[in-house]
């Protein structure tokens, strides 16, 4: 990853398809915590292609988390401490996730994530093509990312984050699971209806 963005969690690019895409993703990430408990469609599960493949390589489960300005981190680790009830840890991550958590787009990191069971030959081939397209389409919206990807490190904000979240709904993740960073290049990515 960039330095900054390795750094900062977000690409710093303020192509008119970054924030567009931003608040699409909030919108139908709060749609699923509202309506649908939590579990995940279309909108959040892109196919991913990669270079050269004209048939998707699998629909993968993108968290989207805040930037470390406005992390929420300490408190969604918090959240899974609190209680080893399973259905009670995702009742309270589904109230905290539907209430205000997407209601800012701007607080949010453009590089999306995605976990794997550790030594998944899926995440070591989408790690080794080192770019693929994450196609999102659903409510009459398509998204077509062009995506460095990253392997991110146990340390790294975005791995930490995306841990948090994932354990509320799946407090039996291991903790050597892979966490692979999806960086978008907004120029060489596309939105149909055109946004920005």
């Amino acid at each position: 990853m960039s330095s900054l963005a390795s750094q900062f969690g977000q690409s710093f690019s303020d192509h008119p398809l970054r924030m567009g895409f931003l608040r699409w993703q909030c919108r139908v990430r709060q749609m699923a915590m509202r309506d649908r408990d939590g579990r995940p469609d279309d909108a959040i599960m892109p196919e991913v292609f990669l270079p050269g493949q004209s048939e998707p390589l699998g629909a993968i489960i993108t968290v989207m988390s805040k930037t470390p300005a406005y992390s929420v981190t300490p408190e969604l680790d918090h959240m899974a401490a609190k209680t080893n009830d399973p259905a009670q840890r995702r009742e309270q991550a589904i109230r905290f996730l539907a209430a205000g958590y997407y209601q800012q787009a701007a607080e949010f990191s453009d590089i999306l994530t995605a976990t794997f069971p550790p030594d998944s030959p899926g995440a070591a081939q989408i790690h080794e093509a080192g770019r693929c397209r994450l196609v999102f389409e659903a409510y009459s919206q398509r998204f077509e990312l062009d995506c460095k990807v990253w392997r991110l490190a146990p340390h790294n904000l975005l791995h930490k984050a995306t841990m948090a979240h994932n354990r509320l709904f799946n407090p039996g993740i291991p903790g050597d699971t892979v966490v692979l960073g999806f960086e978008p290049d907004w120029e060489n990515s596309t939105s149909d209806p055109k946004i920005g």
